[in-house]
C-alpha cells in the first residue's frame, strides 16, 4: 500500500490517491480513554446517506478522540461503533491519523472548512472515490464523507442513450462542440468534450475541470483571471484558449462560460461551452489582438503591451528583447517594477494598478535583470480604460537608449543637433498620442464590438511601427523618401491581407521627399482608404484580379498628387460614405492636417480618391488652386 498526495489549484482541493489498500489494517485495537457520550443528532445521522465522522480534539489539536464513525466505513472494516468510540485516533487508526492530522489541525486552529478527495485503488483501477468535507462545529471536528461509485459501478451505470441524446451527441460531433455543467462541485461532461480531447470518459472526470487542466502554460493566465473575476457582476466569460490533448495536439477552443449566483453572491451552478476551431483558424489569425501584435513583432525597440495590468497580458516580441528575458521564461508580476530606478515612476505605476491614475507616460531607467551596470532608457506609456463592466489596459514600451546616447553626443557638438534629438523624443510621444486618439474614437464608434476596435487598429499600428523603425536612425526629418516607405508598407499589407487574394500595387515618384510632419498623416490616410477598400470593395471572395493601387507623383513644384483606386464593386452613393463613416471623418481631418485637398473620383469600375498636398508646410496649394481656376 502506498499513498500519493496532490493539490489541484484550479478546484482548491487536495487529492489523496491510496493504492492497494487492505481494509483490515485501517483500524486496530486500542484502549478507551474517554467514556462515550451520545453525539448530537446521532439518530438523524443514521438516515443521512453520507458518512458523518465526529472527532473531539485533545492536546491542543495534536490528537483526536473518536466520537462517531460512519456506518459505511464500519461495514467496510467489519467493526461496530463500540469498537472504536472513545479511542484516540492515533492509536485506533494510525493510517487515518497520518492522513488527516494536518488538515484536522488547520481546521481546528482556523475554523475554516477544508475539502479533500480520496481515491482508493485496487490493481491500478479506482475502486472507490470519497469526497470529504471537514468542518469545525462547537469545538468538534466533523468529517463528512460522500462515497462515490466504484469503477465497476461507474462502467455499468452508463444508461442507454435516448433518441434525443443520440441526436445531441451527433450534433456535437459534427459541430466540434462540447459542454459541461457544474453543481455542488461536481462536473457533468457531454460526449462532445471527449471527442474534442480524443479520450474516453474516466471516473474522476466529475471532480475537476478536464479542459482547464489541459490549458497550455502561455494561456494559463486567462484561466487564472477567469477564476478571480467570475462574480454576480461579471457572470459570463468569452475567450479563445489553447489546450494540449493527451495525444500531444494543440487545439484552439472558442470558450463561453456562465455562472449563476444566489443572493449572497455564492455560486449555485456553472456552465461551459467549448467549440474546437483549430481547423478553421490559423494560429496567427485566431484572435483580433494577434493582428495588433504582429504589427510590432519585427521591431526590437518598440513593444505593444496588451493588458499589462492583468494576468491576461500579451506583449509583442520587442518587450522581451528590451528586458532581455526569453518569452518562454518570463512570468508577469509586480517584481518587474522593482527594476525601475526612479521611485516616483514606481509610485505612479502602483497608483495606476490601484485605479488612482488613468494613465502614465514616463521616461524610465530600467535595470536589465536588476543589474545596475546594464541599464536602458525607455519610454513607458500605459492607459487604463473601462469596457462594459471590466477594466482593461493598453500601453507601449519604447527603448530610446540609443536616442539618448545620441542626444548626449550631439548636445556636446551644437544646438542644431540638440534640437534634432529632441525631435526624436517628441516623435515617439506624438505617435503614442495618435494611437490613443484612435483608440478613443474607435471605442465611441464601436462600443458594442471590441473585436472591431482591434481589427481597425491593425494597419494603423503597423504603419506607425514601420514609421518609427524607418526614421529611428535618420538625421534629416525634413527630407524622408516616400518610395522607400511605400514599398515596405505594401510588404506589410501583403503579409496581413495576402490571404484575401488582394494585390497591392504602388507607383511612387522616387524623387518625392516629404517632411516627417507630412509623411505620418499621409501614411495614415492611405491606411484608412486601403482598409475601407479591403472591407467593402470585394464582398465576393472569389472575385478575380482584386487590386488596390496607389500612384503618387509631382504635379507641380513642391505639390504632390495621390490617387488611390480599387477595381471592386464601387460606391452606391458618395453620400453614404460621407455621412456615416468614421474612417471618412479621419481621412478628412488628416487631409486638412497636411493642408491638402480631397475628392472622390468618378470611376467606371471600383472606387477612387484623389488628394493633392504640399511636400512640406513651407509650401501651400494656393498657387495650384489659382491655376486650376484659370
Amino acid at each position: 500500500m502506498h499513498v500519493e498526495r496532490h493539490y489541484r489549484e484550479l478546484e482548491k482541493i487536495e487529492e489523496i490517491h491510496i493504492h492497494n489498500i487492505d481494509m483490515t489494517e485501517m483500524y486496530q485495537e486500542a484502549p478507551q480513554v474517554k467514556k462515550p457520550e451520545k453525539v448530537r443528532f446521532s439518530n438523524v445521522m443514521k438516515h443521512v446517506p453520507s458518512d458523518i465522522n465526529v472527532f473531539l480534539p485533545i492536546d491542543d489539536g495534536e490528537d483526536y478522540i473518536i466520537e462517531r464513525i460512519g456506518w459505511s466505513m464500519l461495514e467496510r472494516v467489519n467493526l461496530n461503533l463500540e469498537d472504536v468510540e472513545g479511542r484516540k485516533l492515533s492509536q485506533a487508526s494510525p493510517f487515518y491519523y497520518e492522513l488527516f492530522k494536518d488538515t484536522f489541525k488547520e481546521v481546528y486552529k482556523t475554523g475554516k472548512t477544508k475539502n479533500m478527495r480520496l481515491f482508493y485503488y485496487l490493481s491500478d483501477k479506482i475502486k472507490t472515490i470519497s469526497q470529504v468535507n471537514i468542518v469545525l462545529d462547537e469545538g468538534e471536528i466533523y468529517a463528512i464523507s460522500d462515497l462515490k461509485s466504484t469503477f465497476e459501478d461507474f462502467r455499468s451505470g452508463d444508461h442507454e442513450d435516448t433518441d434525443d441524446e443520440n441526436k445531441a451527441t451527433l450534433i456535437e460531433y459534427f459541430s466540434q462542440t462540447g459542454s459541461y455543467y457544474k453543481i455542488r462541485n461536481e462536473y457533468t461532461w457531454t460526449p462532445g468534450i471527449y471527442n474534442i480531447i480524443n479520450r474516453s470518459k474516466e471516473p474522476n472526470d466529475a471532480f475537476y475541470n478536464i479542459i482547464f487542466d489541459m490549458v497550455i502554460p502561455e494561456d494559463r493566465p486567462l484561466v487564472d483571471e477567469l477564476l478571480e473575476t467570475m462574480s454576480p457582476e461579471t457572470d459570463t466569460y468569452e475567450n479563445i484558449i489553447r489546450i494540449k490533448t493527451p495525444g500531444g495536439h494543440i487545439k484552439y477552443l472558442d470558450t463561453y462560460l456562465y455562472s449563476k449566483f444566489d443572493e449572497n453572491g455564492d455560486e449555485i451552478s456553472h456552465y461551459g461551452l467549448f467549440k474546437d476551431i483549430s481547423v478553421d483558424s490559423h494560429k496567427h489569425l485566431t484572435r483580433p489582438v494577434d493582428f495588433m501584435l504582429n504589427g510590432f513583432n519585427h521591431n526590437s525597440k518598440l513593444s505593444l503591451l496588451v493588458e499589462p495590468l492583468s494576468k491576461r497580458y500579451e506583449f509583442s516580441e520587442g518587450f522581451y528583447k528590451i528586458i532581455e528575458v526569453p518569452k518562454e521564461e518570463y512570468r508577469h508580476s509586480k517584481n518587474i517594477i522593482e527594476n525601475i530606478v526612479e521611485d516616483d515612476v514606481k509610485e505612479d505605476i502602483y497608483k495606476l494598478i490601484n485605479g488612482e491614475l488613468k494613465e502614465i507616460n514616463h521616461v524610465v531607467t530600467y535595470m536589465v535583470n536588476g543589474n545596475k551596470d546594464n541599464q536602458k532608457i525607455c519610454e513607458l506609456f500605459i492607459e487604463r480604460f473601462k469596457y462594459g463592466k471590466k477594466n482593461h489596459s493598453i500601453g507601449f514600451l519604447t527603448d530610446i537608449t540609443l536616442a539618448r546616447q545620441k542626444q548626449r553626443e550631439l548636445m556636446e557638438s551644437n544646438a542644431t543637433k540638440n534640437i534634432l534629438i529632441k525631435e526624436v523624443h517628441h516623435r515617439v510621444k506624438n505617435n503614442l498620442q495618435v494611437l490613443t486618439s484612435y483608440l478613443n474614437l474607435e471605442r465611441k464608434a464601436n462600443k458594442n464590438d471590441p473585436n472591431d476596435i482591434l481589427d481597425n487598429m491593425q494597419t494603423r499600428l503597423s504603419s506607425l511601427a514601420l514609421l518609427h523603425e524607418k526614421t529611428y536612425h535618420t538625421e534629416d526629418f525634413a527630407n524622408i523618401n516616400l518610395a522607400n516607405y511605400m514599398a515596405d508598407q505594401d510588404s506589410t499589407l501583403h503579409s496581413l491581407f495576402g490571404a484575401k487574394g488582394i494585390n497591392f500595387v504602388s507607383e511612387v515618384d522616387p524623387d518625392i521627399n516629404l517632411s516627417l510632419d507630412v509623411i505620418t498623416p499621409l501614411l495614415l490616410i492611405i491606411d484608412e482608404l486601403t482598409m475601407n477598400a479591403i472591407k467593402h470593395a470585394f464582398p465576393d471572395y472569389d472575385m478575380p484580379n482584386k487590386t488596390i493601387s496607389k500612384k503618387i507623383k509631382y504635379i507641380e513644384d513642391h505639390i504632390c498628387e495621390l490617387i488611390l483606386k480599387d477595381n471592386g464593386i464601387g460606391l452606391k452613393s458618395h453620400e453614404s460614405l460621407i455621412n456615416h463613416n468614421l474612417g471618412w471623418e479621419i481621412v478628412k481631418n488628416l487631409t486638412r492636417q497636411i493642408n491638402g485637398e480631397l475628392e472622390i473620383l468618378n470611376c467606371e469600375v471600383g472606387t477612387g480618391f484623389r488628394i493633392i498636398f504640399p511636400e512640406s508646410f513651407d509650401h501651400t496649394l494656393e498657387y495650384h488652386l489659382h491655376n486650376k481656376e484659370k
